[in-house]
């Protein structure tokens, strides 16, 4: 390891160790919405257009919606992928229905997208479908247009995020292929579209300002590389840069901020700690994390969202994640890489905002919370 990379190790895990304080008494995320429960839930959105709505993403293939003003009793089925597709979903562990995005004229001319894990053979699956015409709230079920198929070499480290930018583009996160240690070599192959961030234009076409595109060494969808698991991405709404949360290996979780054509160092690094060389790409410069964090305090690093909504004013500006298997939760300052403790949260597995910027997140146990003063 360079004496760089052991200083930033070094003042990560002293800031983790000695930095931190916990802020029970002030912020945190609170249950709301206690009266609806969720299966196994890994998103939750909103889409333009339609403000007072918050759309959930069951892993199992559910997508369900509630007026977040009036949210009533019971949630509404807005379309379960196995009913409009003809691919066969594969469920469990890391497999399932893993994102949703809304087009930014959703509201016009109601098209959506979805990630999810398809079987005979094993892939992930990004399609776009739309809606019904003459107003109605309802899925067309021959819509699909499947914009991106691949392969993958095993049943986890799928990704499963897609956002679409300020810039009006689709992004996508992929994982290595799975296993463990990147045994494929798919982080650092050019040409594999497994271990990176993707971008699309909105009908699966390439957009020329890709960075790869005159790179005949590298894939054009590629926009970012180097990634292990990239489970959940966000774009910060007021400055447009884009926070990913890179799940580890066996010691470190990380967190980074993108750069267009940026190499993020898997499998050479985990964090910012020599990993396992890559001898089919030779040595790469790569750009360290943000922050990181031990397996001591948390195991599978939930990406988060920086917080810009009402309410919280002590957290404007700042990144809130979490740790899926510890239930830690966090509190980033973007300017300062200072990192604070919050409340834990049982499996948070996502986070996302509603249109007017609050922030939530979802327990995997099938519960919503958001962040107040507490």
């Amino acid at each position: 390891m360079t004496q760089p990379r052991r200083l930033a190790l070094m003042l990560a895990l002293t800031s983790i160790l000695w930095g931190c304080h916990t802020v029970q008494a002030e912020q945190g995320f609170q249950p709301v919405f206690t009266q609806l429960s969720f299966e196994q839930p890994v998103l939750v959105t909103h889409a333009p257009g339609y403000p007072d709505l918050l759309f959930v993403v069951e892993q199992g293939g559910q997508v369900r919606y509630f007026d977040r003003t009036e949210p009533g009793e019971q949630s509404t089925l807005f379309f379960d992928i196995r009913d409009v597709t003809d691919n066969r979903l594969l469920t469990g562990g890391e497999q399932g229905l893993l994102g949703l995005a809304f087009h930014p004229q959703f509201q016009d001319n109601g098209w959506f997208y979805v990630n999810y894990t398809a079987a005979a053979p094993r892939r992930t699956v990004v399609s776009r479908y739309r809606l019904e015409g003459d107003g109605q709230w309802q899925v067309n079920a021959s819509s699909e247009t499947q914009l991106l198929t691949v392969p993958q070499d095993f049943a986890n480290h799928n990704g499963g995020m897609i956002a679409f930018g300020p810039d009006d583009k689709l992004y996508i996160g992929m994982g290595d292929g799975g296993s463990g240690g990147d045994p494929n070599h798919r982080a650092q192959d050019g040409r594999a579209l497994l271990g990176k961030l993707l971008r699309l234009n909105p009908d699966g076409s390439v957009p020329q300002d890709n960075p790869f595109v005159s790179d005949p060494a590298k894939a054009d969808e590629i926009w970012a590389l180097g990634l292990r698991n990239p489970w959940r991405f966000s774009f910060d709404r007021e400055t447009g840069d884009l926070w990913l949360g890179d799940v580890g290996q066996n010691a470190i979780e990380e967190i980074n901020r993108i750069e267009r054509g940026g190499n993020y160092g898997w499998r050479w690094y985990e964090g910012s700690e020599s990993y396992k060389p890559d001898e089919r790409t030779g040595s790469v410069e790569v750009i360290d994390p943000v922050y990181e964090y031990p397996h001591s305090e948390g195991q599978s690093v939930t990406g988060g969202v920086v917080f810009r909504g009402p309410g919280v004013d002590a957290l404007q500006g700042w990144y809130l994640f979490g740790d899926f298997v510890s239930g830690r939760m966090w509190a980033l300052n973007t300017e300062t890489t200072e990192v604070i403790s919050l409340p834990e949260v049982a499996n948070p597995s996502s986070f996302g905002e509603d249109a007017d910027g609050n922030l939530y997140v979802t327990s995997y146990r099938g519960t919503l919370h958001q962040l107040v003063d507490r």
